[in-house]
């Protein structure tokens, strides 16, 4: 506008140059961001990753249904100005990932356009620092990656180069996106894959490194303008949320504690003590409205689990595991003593309650299909005894077919499934009837937890998937049959999120299924890079983070607003509205206990009264 007024000196020209001027006296943007979609995915993407999604539902549904009908029905063309590249490419990976996650049918080249344009390819490599943001979206976009999606592989390497050049040389003021926490987040990406991440844990992260200023597009006096404010509500907001889900989880922990030691479970004398792991992990691996209940059969079920699987494995001998194993199967535990005996009695007690209370909120009788599941899982356990104890040595076929029951994904999944508001139909917890994704859930968790555990099965004297490879290709090395494994896992990860975010490929319902998605993350986040599930530190710092230590936002910035000047009233449009109502159900008891939202008059939290549960922010 300004080289056009300087060749024709229209007066017109002036006017608008001097009311942007107005509009921005801190300095007009390098990019002036009028595309109302980006903005409205910005905000999007902002409140999801504050933890803030499940209180605007409504909302973000009805913003990504109206950006579907137009991202996904646009044939997707390149920019033909390369400086507007990272704008588009911003965008385009944005929207993939955000509607991808939704369940909308979106293909990948909606945003790899890119890769098949040797000027733009060139014009990254040359001009890096410009496309940090851009890459950013990108790389976080590859995370959804499904089956035969070769564009996205390509993708999520050029991304991480120019992401890694980024942790190298610094981010740069000048790039599209900018917020003070960058670099850190861009480190935590690269770092530790999006499906070994807790959710809860990565609210926290978001929170802390934005400390009131969320990502903006162009310079800082058009972010204040228009986000500012309200980014100060939502991180109000935000705080206050995570703050009432760490009570939560500490005020569940210690009923779990207490549970664990009523029964016996915490004081075995032989094995790993757990309990506050499984509770930590199940707990923080997602940000769906979950009740206490879910969580709590989660954490109950693998803390079961944990000790049974360790009885087999290292306390019991083969006549006392044969025992325990039958009276599972009659579900008749007379006759047991010892260790066996506390076992039966946990468990009797766990599928009794669980079974009760479905009976009270559904009306249905689940009592045989627990039971079931249960007596499939001891077999396993039995069998795999068995094989240890007299030196068989199964194919890996076979291996894999009780091993991938042994882990007990699916006999804490599944439960747990039917107490969700869309609860899964009993007939599902059925062996013979089990879904593809809960199928593959099972497989991908074992193959994790093998490429962990391979050297204390070594010392053990025991079996694994990475083991009986190398039994079986005698040329192999052990990084020849770990490499082997996870390429496995890869593929499997791959179709396993097609059938979780997908429609048409489950019968289960989307709120289950996502269930399925939780648990595979807290075995990811386990067994990624080393066994942290059996190490008895590693995990204290995050367990702090998550239940116990306040955010780390005592220095969240407040900015003075400039003064808006304009030419003429501005109307403002609402975009979302949403009820913050916080309710929280506590093990055995059925009395909703709501938190309004304290009115906070300064940062540290000190205020008086309380402001409207109904919040609602416009955008100019």
């Amino acid at each position: 506008m300004a080289c056009a007024f300087m060749a024709t000196e229209d007066p017109k020209l002036m006017d608008r140059l001097q009311n942007l001027v107005q509009k921005c006296p801190y300095g007009v943007p390098a990019m002036y961001p009028t595309d109302e979609e980006l903005i409205k995915l910005c905000m999007v993407n902002h409140i999801q990753r504050l933890g803030l999604a499940e209180h605007f539902n409504e909302e973000i549904e009805e913003i990504l249904s109206h950006v579907y009908r137009t991202y996904n029905h646009n044939e997707s063309r390149p920019t033909t100005v390369l400086n507007l590249a990272p704008a588009k490419i911003y965008k385009d990976s944005l929207a993939f990932r955000l509607l991808r996650m939704h369940g909308y049918n979106v293909t990948p080249w909606k945003f790899c356009w890119f890769l098949l344009h040797e000027d733009i390819l060139n014009h990254i490599e040359e001009n890096h620092e410009h496309f940090t943001s851009a890459m950013y979206n990108v790389y976080r976009a590859t995370d959804l990656m499904f089956k035969g999606e070769y564009e996205l592989e390509e993708a999520r390497s050029l991304s991480g180069k120019v992401l890694e050049k980024a942790i190298t040389l610094g981010t740069q003021g000048h790039n599209l996106a900018i917020f003070p926490g960058f670099q850190r987040l861009i480190e935590n990406e690269l770092s530790v894959p999006w499906l070994a991440r807790l959710d809860h844990l990565d609210h926290r992260l978001w929170i802390e490194e934005n400390k009131g200023y969320p990502p903006w597009i162009g310079k800082p006096s058009f972010f204040r303008n228009q986000t500012l404010l309200h980014n100060e509500k939502l991180m109000k907001l935000a705080v206050k949320n995570y703050e009432f889900r760490q009570t939560t989880y500490k005020n569940e922990l210690e009923v779990m504690k207490r549970w664990s030691k009523e029964w016996g479970l915490s004081d075995m004398g032989f094995g790993r003590e757990k309990t506050t792991y499984c509770y930590f992990a199940f707990a923080s691996s997602s940000s769906l409205p979950h009740n206490s209940m879910i969580r709590m059969i989660f954490a109950k079920t693998a803390t079961l689990i944990t000790v049974a699987d360790d009885f087999f494995d290292m306390e019991g001998a083969l006549n006392e595991l044969k025992r325990l194993t039958d009276a599972v199967q009659r579900w008749n535990g007379e006759g047991l003593t010892g260790h066996g005996k506390v076992i039966f009695n946990a468990l009797d007690g766990l599928v009794s309650d669980l079974a009760s209370e479905h009976l009270l909120q559904q009306g249905s009788n689940i009592t045989k299909n627990l039971r079931d599941i249960w007596r499939e899982t001891f077999v396993s356990w039995l069998v795999e005894s068995t094989w240890s104890k007299t030196g068989y040595v199964p194919s890996m076929a076979e291996y894999l077919e009780f091993g991938a029951t042994s882990i007990g994904t699916h006999t804490m999944t599944l439960p747990a499934s039917c107490f969700l508001s869309s609860s899964l139909s009993p007939e599902k917890i059925n062996p013979v009837r089990y879904e593809t994704v809960t199928k593959l859930l099972m497989a991908i968790a074992r193959l994790l937890n093998d490429t962990q555990s391979y050297q204390k099965e070594i010392e053990d004297g025991k079996i694994n998937f990475v083991l009986l490879h190398m039994r079986e290709n005698p040329e192999a090395t052990i990084d020849d049959s770990i490499a082997y494994t996870r390429e496995i896992l890869e593929e499997k990860k791959k179709e396993f999120l097609q059938h979780v975010l997908m429609d048409g490929f489950s019968d289960l319902p989307k709120q289950c299924r996502l269930l399925h998605l939780s648990c595979l993350k807290v075995f990811n986040m386990f067994f990624n890079s080393t066994n942290l599930f059996d190490s008895n530190t590693e995990l204290i710092q995050d367990i702090k983070k998550a239940i116990y230590v306040p955010l780390q936002v005592q220095n969240m910035t407040r900015v003075k607003l400039p003064l808006l000047v304009h030419s003429s009233p501005k109307k403002y449009s609402s975009i979302t509205t949403a009820q913050f109502t916080h309710g929280l159900k506590y093990h055995n008891s059925r009395r909703i206990i709501r938190h309004p939202i304290p009115k906070i008059d300064s940062v540290d939290g000190c205020g008086k009264g309380f402001i409207s549960t109904m919040f609602k922010f416009c955008f100019a």
